[in-house]
Protein backbone atom coordinates (compact mmCIF):
# COMPACT_ATOMS: atom_id res chain seq x y z
CA UNK A 1 0.00 0.00 0.00
CA UNK A 2 2.77 2.30 0.77
CA UNK A 3 4.16 1.50 -2.60
CA UNK A 4 0.84 2.29 -4.19
CA UNK A 5 0.72 5.62 -2.40
CA UNK A 6 4.26 6.41 -3.47
CA UNK A 7 3.42 5.45 -6.99
CA UNK A 8 0.30 7.64 -6.97
CA UNK A 9 2.33 10.54 -5.63
CA UNK A 10 4.87 10.12 -8.34
CA UNK A 11 2.14 9.94 -10.96
CA UNK A 12 0.58 13.06 -9.55
CA UNK A 13 3.92 14.82 -9.60
CA UNK A 14 4.52 13.69 -13.16
CA UNK A 15 1.06 14.75 -14.14
CA UNK A 16 1.41 18.06 -12.31
CA UNK A 17 4.71 18.97 -13.95
CA UNK A 18 3.42 18.97 -17.53
CA UNK A 19 0.42 20.99 -16.44
CA UNK A 20 2.70 23.59 -14.94
CA UNK A 21 4.70 23.74 -18.13
CA UNK A 22 1.53 24.18 -20.12
CA UNK A 23 0.44 26.97 -17.83
CA UNK A 24 3.81 28.68 -18.18
CA UNK A 25 3.75 28.30 -21.95
CA UNK A 26 0.21 29.66 -22.07
CA UNK A 27 1.27 32.60 -19.93
CA UNK A 28 4.12 33.35 -22.29
CA UNK A 29 1.76 33.09 -25.27
CA UNK A 30 -0.81 35.29 -23.57
CA UNK A 31 1.90 37.86 -22.70
CA UNK A 32 2.90 38.05 -26.35
CA UNK A 33 -0.80 38.15 -27.36
CA UNK A 34 -1.41 40.90 -24.80
CA UNK A 35 1.53 42.89 -26.18
CA UNK A 36 0.19 42.58 -29.70
CA UNK A 37 -3.33 43.40 -28.50
CA UNK A 38 -2.02 46.44 -26.63
CA UNK A 39 -0.17 47.61 -29.72
CA UNK A 40 -3.24 47.06 -31.87
CA UNK A 41 -5.42 48.88 -29.34
CA UNK A 42 -2.94 51.77 -29.23
CA UNK A 43 -2.98 51.95 -33.04
CA UNK A 44 -6.76 51.93 -33.07
CA UNK A 45 -6.84 54.67 -30.43
CA UNK A 46 -4.41 56.77 -32.52
CA UNK A 47 -6.52 56.18 -35.64
CA UNK A 48 -9.67 57.22 -33.77
CA UNK A 49 -7.93 60.31 -32.38
CA UNK A 50 -6.76 61.27 -35.88
CA UNK A 51 -10.23 60.73 -37.30
CA UNK A 52 -11.72 62.81 -34.46
CA UNK A 53 -9.25 65.62 -35.17
CA UNK A 54 -10.07 65.49 -38.89
CA UNK A 55 -13.80 65.62 -38.18
CA UNK A 56 -13.26 68.49 -35.73
CA UNK A 57 -11.26 70.46 -38.31
CA UNK A 58 -13.94 69.87 -40.95
CA UNK A 59 -16.57 71.03 -38.48
CA UNK A 60 -14.60 74.21 -37.76
CA UNK A 61 -14.20 74.92 -41.49
CA UNK A 62 -17.87 74.27 -42.12
CA UNK A 63 -18.86 76.56 -39.27
CA UNK A 64 -16.56 79.31 -40.61
CA UNK A 65 -18.00 78.90 -44.11
CA UNK A 66 -21.52 79.16 -42.71
CA UNK A 67 -20.63 82.31 -40.75
CA UNK A 68 -19.12 83.86 -43.89
CA UNK A 69 -22.20 82.91 -45.91
CA UNK A 70 -24.50 84.42 -43.27
CA UNK A 71 -22.48 87.66 -43.16
CA UNK A 72 -22.36 87.88 -46.96
CA UNK A 73 -26.12 87.42 -47.32
CA UNK A 74 -26.71 90.00 -44.58
CA UNK A 75 -24.53 92.51 -46.46
CA UNK A 76 -26.37 91.75 -49.70
CA UNK A 77 -29.72 92.31 -47.99
CA UNK A 78 -28.51 95.61 -46.56
CA UNK A 79 -27.23 96.70 -49.98
CA UNK A 80 -30.53 95.71 -51.57
CA UNK A 81 -32.44 97.75 -49.01
CA UNK A 82 -30.04 100.67 -49.32
CA UNK A 83 -30.34 100.84 -53.11
CA UNK A 84 -33.87 99.46 -53.50
CA UNK A 85 -35.09 102.60 -55.25
CA UNK A 86 -32.26 102.77 -57.78
CA UNK A 87 -34.29 101.55 -60.76
CA UNK A 88 -37.16 103.93 -59.96
CA UNK A 89 -34.77 106.85 -59.55
CA UNK A 90 -33.11 106.02 -62.88
CA UNK A 91 -36.52 106.11 -64.55
CA UNK A 92 -37.48 109.42 -62.91
CA UNK A 93 -34.31 111.36 -63.77
CA UNK A 94 -35.40 112.11 -67.37
CA UNK A 95 -38.71 113.39 -65.92
CA UNK A 96 -36.78 115.73 -63.61
CA UNK A 97 -34.70 116.92 -66.59
CA UNK A 98 -37.87 117.67 -68.58
CA UNK A 99 -39.37 119.58 -65.65
CA UNK A 100 -36.22 121.71 -65.44
CA UNK A 101 -36.29 122.40 -69.17
CA UNK A 102 -39.95 123.37 -68.95
CA UNK A 103 -39.26 125.71 -66.04
CA UNK A 104 -36.35 127.34 -67.90
CA UNK A 105 -38.78 128.67 -70.49
CA UNK A 106 -40.50 131.78 -69.15
CA UNK A 107 -44.00 132.44 -70.48
CA UNK A 108 -44.55 135.92 -71.84
CA UNK A 109 -48.20 136.33 -70.95
CA UNK A 110 -49.79 136.48 -67.52
CA UNK A 111 -52.37 133.77 -68.23
CA UNK A 112 -49.76 131.02 -68.10
CA UNK A 113 -48.34 132.17 -64.72
CA UNK A 114 -50.74 129.95 -62.75
CA UNK A 115 -49.80 126.99 -64.88
CA UNK A 116 -46.08 127.63 -64.32
CA UNK A 117 -46.65 127.88 -60.55
CA UNK A 118 -48.39 124.49 -60.63
CA UNK A 119 -45.49 122.97 -62.56
CA UNK A 120 -43.02 124.42 -60.02
CA UNK A 121 -45.00 122.91 -57.17
CA UNK A 122 -45.05 119.45 -58.77
CA UNK A 123 -41.33 119.75 -59.54
CA UNK A 124 -40.55 120.64 -55.90
CA UNK A 125 -42.61 117.68 -54.65
CA UNK A 126 -40.77 115.33 -57.00
CA UNK A 127 -37.37 116.69 -55.89
CA UNK A 128 -38.36 116.37 -52.20
CA UNK A 129 -39.46 112.76 -52.71
CA UNK A 130 -36.14 111.96 -54.42
CA UNK A 131 -34.18 113.64 -51.62
CA UNK A 132 -36.05 111.55 -49.03
CA UNK A 133 -34.84 108.45 -50.85
CA UNK A 134 -31.24 109.69 -50.67
CA UNK A 135 -30.89 111.20 -54.15
CA UNK A 136 -28.69 114.27 -54.40
CA UNK A 137 -27.26 116.31 -57.23
CA UNK A 138 -23.55 116.08 -57.98
CA UNK A 139 -21.81 119.42 -57.48
CA UNK A 140 -20.04 120.48 -60.65
CA UNK A 141 -19.15 124.07 -61.53
CA UNK A 142 -15.95 125.25 -59.87
CA UNK A 143 -15.25 121.78 -58.48
CA UNK A 144 -12.15 119.73 -59.37
CA UNK A 145 -12.85 117.20 -62.09
CA UNK A 146 -13.46 113.69 -60.66
CA UNK A 147 -13.82 110.96 -63.28
CA UNK A 148 -15.80 108.87 -60.78
CA UNK A 149 -18.71 111.33 -60.73
CA UNK A 150 -18.11 113.59 -63.76
CA UNK A 151 -18.13 112.75 -67.44
CA UNK A 152 -16.01 115.20 -69.42
CA UNK A 153 -17.54 115.81 -72.82
CA UNK A 154 -15.56 118.95 -73.69
CA UNK A 155 -12.32 120.67 -72.76
CA UNK A 156 -11.88 124.42 -72.89
CA UNK A 157 -9.16 126.92 -72.07
CA UNK A 158 -10.39 129.54 -69.63
CA UNK A 159 -8.02 131.78 -67.68
CA UNK A 160 -10.61 132.31 -64.94
CA UNK A 161 -10.36 128.66 -63.82
CA UNK A 162 -7.47 126.50 -62.70
CA UNK A 163 -6.44 123.44 -64.66
CA UNK A 164 -8.67 120.34 -64.38
CA UNK A 165 -11.62 122.25 -62.91
CA UNK A 166 -15.23 121.94 -64.12
CA UNK A 167 -16.21 125.06 -66.06
CA UNK A 168 -19.81 124.29 -67.03
CA UNK A 169 -22.43 121.65 -66.36
CA UNK A 170 -24.14 120.32 -69.48
CA UNK A 171 -26.34 117.71 -67.77
CA UNK A 172 -26.91 117.19 -64.05
CA UNK A 173 -25.55 114.10 -62.39
CA UNK A 174 -27.09 112.33 -59.41
CA UNK A 175 -25.98 110.16 -56.51
CA UNK A 176 -28.16 107.67 -54.65
CA UNK A 177 -26.64 107.66 -51.17
CA UNK A 178 -23.01 106.94 -52.13
CA UNK A 179 -23.59 105.37 -55.56
CA UNK A 180 -23.49 107.29 -58.84
CA UNK A 181 -26.78 106.90 -60.65
CA UNK A 182 -25.85 109.19 -63.51
CA UNK A 183 -22.53 111.05 -63.87
CA UNK A 184 -22.66 114.77 -64.55
CA UNK A 185 -21.75 115.79 -68.11
CA UNK A 186 -19.34 118.69 -67.89
CA UNK A 187 -16.87 120.98 -69.65
CA UNK A 188 -13.43 120.87 -68.06
CA UNK A 189 -10.66 123.46 -68.16
CA UNK A 190 -7.36 122.16 -69.55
Amino acid sequence: MVEEKDQEKQEQEVVEEPEQELVEETTEDSDSDNGEADQQAAQEIEAIKKEKDDVYQRLLRLQAEYDNFRKRTQKEKEADLKYKSQSLVSELLPVVDNFERALDTVPEDESAAGFVDGIKMVYRQLKDALEKEGVEEIKTEGEPFDPNIHQAVMQVEDDRYESNVVVQELQKGYLLKDRVIRPAMVKVNQ
